[in-house]
């Protein structure tokens, strides 16, 4: 491995991280040579494993402030420092802007930026102590930057995050990095419910410039670069990697004349 992308002695906490984005990032972490920590709030079958280094599970909810400490405690007694931050945990089922509740609405906001904030903070603290410092990491969401039908509130706290990185960047430095990954489609085990069967899948797929919808791993490439020293001078940024993005609807409906 390049030396650069190196993470031996380094220790990470990543949300969410048994499965979906949050295990791709783990995985490729791990296989950096980082010590990883997740959280969530249920135990997994298989916590992520690579080159026969496996990642620490604690079980918390990132919205309790109380088990967040839980969470970073764990991490400094086990292991003496706490390195990098990935706040990946969040998402939000579909549900209509018309009639989603109050209460609905509050919790999307409170899973997808409200704890990642309450994380962050608290990783900061221990990151200023440190001598190298640190680097906390977002997964928001091109949700963020177009409209998100069915996913209003979740498409709004993802463009908060993307704001709280910038904020944070300047706020934290020189000490601690602060920058986001906004994804666009990423297949996980929970795509069925958004994109439907794999012919579905395929379909969506498809329609992305580079034929395919991402992978988890994608995303932990991105962050294992975000880490790692090549990017000393990248902070408060965002990194957009969507395969190109989504062509404009109006070249499908489009039928110009031939010349």
């Amino acid at each position: 491995m390049n030396s650069e992308l190196d993470m031996t002695g380094k220790v990470a906490i990543v949300t969410g991280g048994s499965r979906g984005v949050g295990r791709g990032v783990v995985e490729r972490f791990l296989g950096a040579g980082s010590e990883v920590v997740i959280c969530g709030r249920k135990q997994p079958e298989a916590p992520p494993e690579r080159d026969g280094r496996r990642a620490v599970f604690v079980a918390a909810d990132v919205r309790d402030l109380a088990q967040i400490d839980g969470v970073i405690d764990l991490a400094i007694e086990r292991f003496g420092r706490l390195d990098v931050l990935v706040n990946n945990a969040g998402g939000a089922p579909p549900a209509d802007a018309a009639t989603a509740s109050p209460r609905f609405s509050e919790a999307i906001l409170r899973l997808n930026l409200i704890a990642p904030l309450n994380f962050s903070q608290k990783a900061n603290a221990v990151m200023q102590k440190q001598d190298e410092g640190g680097v906390i990491l977002n997964i928001a969401s091109v949700s963020a930057l177009r409209p998100s039908p069915g996913a209003a509130a979740y498409g709004a706290a993802k463009a908060g995050l993307l704001s709280l990185t910038q904020t944070l960047a300047v706020e934290w430095a020189p000490k601690v990095r602060v920058n986001a990954v906004t994804a666009g489609m990423i297949r996980t085990e929970q795509s069925q419910l958004h994109y439907g069967d794999e012919e579905g899948i395929r379909a969506v797929g498809a329609t992305v410039p580079l034929g395919r919808m991402g992978e988890p791993r994608d995303v932990g490439d991105v962050c294992l670069f975000l880490v790692s020293s090549l990017a000393s001078y990248v902070s408060g940024a965002s990194i957009l990697m969507h395969g190109g993005g989504e062509k404009p609807a109006y070249m499908s409906a489009a039928k110009p004349e031939p010349n």
